[in-house]
C-alpha cells in the first residue's frame, strides 16, 4: 500500500480519540465494490442508475429483519449546527426523488441511516456510506455541531448508531453503535461548509458483505460531464425509507461540486456519485442546497488522502 501524505491546514485531521484549495492534475480513484452492473443505464453517454418501480414491496426471505428505532419527531442534524429551518438540502421544482424499494442490494446497502446522539443527548438523523468494512464517509455536521446556541451541545457528538439499507421500521442488516468519529481543521475549529467532511469508524465490521463505495478524484472537465447520483435518508419522507434522484453536475469549485438533484434534510452526508465503467465513484460528500442546486464537498486530493487514513477493515 503507498505511503498516505497527511495533509495540513484546513485539511488537517482531527477527531475525538485521543489546506488551502487544491488544483486537480490527475485522476485518483479508490475501488468500491462493482456489484452486479444490471443496474446501470446510459444517459447522454454517461452513466446513473435504473430504478425498480416505486410501488413494488420490500420483500426478502433470505435476510433476518431487526426492528428499527423510531425516528419520528427527529430533525436533520443540520438543524442543530445551521438552525431551523435550515437553508441547505432543497428539492428544486417538482421533487423528482423516488423510493427505494429494496434496499438489501447494491449499492443501496451501502448507505446506511444515522440516529446520532449529541453531546447533551438530543438526537438527530442523518446519511452516511461505507468506504470500507468498518469506515463511513458522511458530513462534518453529522460528527461535530457547530454553533447550535445551546450549552452543552456543540462539539464531537456523543455516538451514532449506523443502520445500513434501513427501510421504515426494517434494519436488514440490524445496526452497530459508533463512537469514534474524524473531521478536519476547516469544519471542527472553522465552520467552513468547504471544508464539510467527515467519518464514523465502527468498532467492528458488519457480519454482512455488504460492499463500500468507491471515490475519486476528477477534473473539472469530467464532473462537468457527469450525472450525479444521491441516495439518502431525508426527513420529509416516511422516517427510515431511502430515496434517490439524479442529474447532471451544473458546476464545480476546488472544494465543491454543484448539481440540482433533489434532497432533504436528513441526507446530509450521503454520496454524491457518479458511474464510470460500471462502477459508483463517489466525488463529493453532499450537504448543502440552495435556490438552484444542491452541493457537497468536493473529492479533491486532500480530501482522498483523509479518506484513505480513515479507512478501517
Amino acid at each position: 500500500m503507498p505511503t498516505i501524505t497527511i495533509p495540513t491546514g484546513a485539511h488537517t485531521p482531527i477527531t475525538n480519540i485521543v489546506a488551502s484549495e487544491s488544483v486537480i492534475e490527475k485522476q485518483q480513484i479508490s475501488h468500491g465494490s462493482v456489484g452486479t452492473g444490471e443496474v446501470l443505464e446510459l444517459v447522454d453517454g454517461t452513466a446513473s442508475e435504473v430504478l425498480p418501480t416505486p410501488e413494488v414491496a420490500f420483500e426478502s426471505s433470505e435476510v433476518v429483519q431487526w426492528t428499527a428505532p423510531s425516528l419520528e419527531n427527529l430533525s436533520d442534524i443540520g438543524v442543530a449546527s445551521f438552525g431551523t429551518p435550515p437553508a441547505f438540502e432543497a428539492v428544486l421544482g417538482t421533487d423528482e426523488r423516488v423510493r427505494i424499494a429494496d434496499t438489501t442490494v447494491y449499492p443501496w446497502r451501502t448507505i446506511a441511516s444515522l440516529l446520532i446522539t449529541a453531546a447533551d443527548n438530543s438526537q438527530w438523523i442523518g446519511t452516511a456510506w461505507f468506504i470500507s468494512p468498518r469506515t463511513l464517509v458522511t458530513a462534518g455536521h453529522c460528527v461535530f455541531i457547530k454553533h447550535s446556541g445551546v450549552v452543552g451541545r456543540d462539539g464531537w457528538v456523543k455516538k451514532i448508531q449506523v443502520m445500513p439499507g434501513r427501510n421504515a421500521d426494517i434494519l436488514p442488516f440490524g445496526g452497530i453503535t459508533a463512537t469514534e468519529f474524524w473531521s478536519v481543521k476547516g469544519w471542527g475549529e472553522d465552520g467552513s461548509e468547504n471544508y464539510d467532511y467527515g467519518a464514523i469508524v465502527l468498532p467492528a465490521a458488519f457480519p454482512q458483505e455488504l460492499g463500500f463505495f468507491g471515490y475519486g478524484v476528477f477534473t473539472d472537465e469530467d464532473l462537468l460531464a457527469s450525472v450525479a447520483n444521491v441516495g439518502g435518508y431525508p426527513g420529509d419522507k416516511p422516517k427510515g425509507t431511502l430515496w434517490y434522484d439524479k442529474r447532471e453536475i451544473g458546476s464545480v469549485k476546488p472544494d465543491k461540486v454543484f448539481y440540482a438533484a433533489d434532497t432533504a434534510g436528513g441526507q446530509s452526508g450521503t454520496a454524491a456519485y457518479i458511474v464510470r465503467n460500471g462502477e459508483r465513484v463517489a466525488v463529493g460528500i453532499h450537504a448543502y442546497g440552495g435556490q438552484t442546486s444542491n452541493s457537497g464537498t468536493r473529492i479533491s486530493s486532500q480530501v482522498f488522502a483523509n479518506l484513505e487514513s480513515w479507512k478501517r477493515d
